[in-house]
């Protein structure tokens, strides 16, 4: 038993930290000692639409006193959970809706597309006038005579 505890017995600066097994949790070993280490990081619990609305249904069949709390400690729950999830419920947020952005609608995402095309257009609209500009006075610096490609095309 002194090999087992010895490999489960974190240090911290050199010194060993000793807990016992608490009284709730299955030790293979009678005072054997647990690892009392921290996890990095805690993970937040998350829980499903359909989990919430089975509890919530569960919670809302308890008649006698004392049953919504034996659900809560068998679930591990809190009071607040069932509060919030009733608020979840009544707003109708407990539907069959997905994390993340909603699905675009396809119409916008053309209106979206075309947008940026008038844009892109418009830009090219502006460079081509301005090299219409710099030809007309490229033209009057030469003294040849040029045609203006606008009239051009509307002949």
């Amino acid at each position: 038993m002194s090999q087992v505890a010895a490999k489960m017995e974190p240090t911290v600066a050199g010194q060993s930290i000793q807990r016992k097994a608490p009284a709730s949790s299955p030790a293979l070993f009678p005072g054997a000692v647990v690892n009392a280490e921290v996890l990095p990081r805690a993970q937040r619990r998350r829980f499903s639409a359909e989990y919430k609305r089975r509890i919530l249904q569960e919670a809302d069949q308890c008649r006698q006193a004392g049953e919504v709390g034996m659900l809560l400690r068998r679930e591990g729950l809190y009071s607040s959970h069932l509060s919030c999830w009733r608020g979840q419920r009544e707003r109708g947020e407990l539907g069959p809706l997905q994390r993340g952005k909603p699905a675009a609608d396809p119409a916008v995402k053309e209106v979206a597309r075309l947008q940026r095309e008038v844009t892109r257009l418009q830009g090219r609209l502006e460079k081509a006038k301005k090299i219409i500009v710099v030809q007309k006075k490229l033209c009057a610096l030469l003294g040849s005579p040029c045609e203006d490609p606008l009239k051009a095309d509307s002949k």
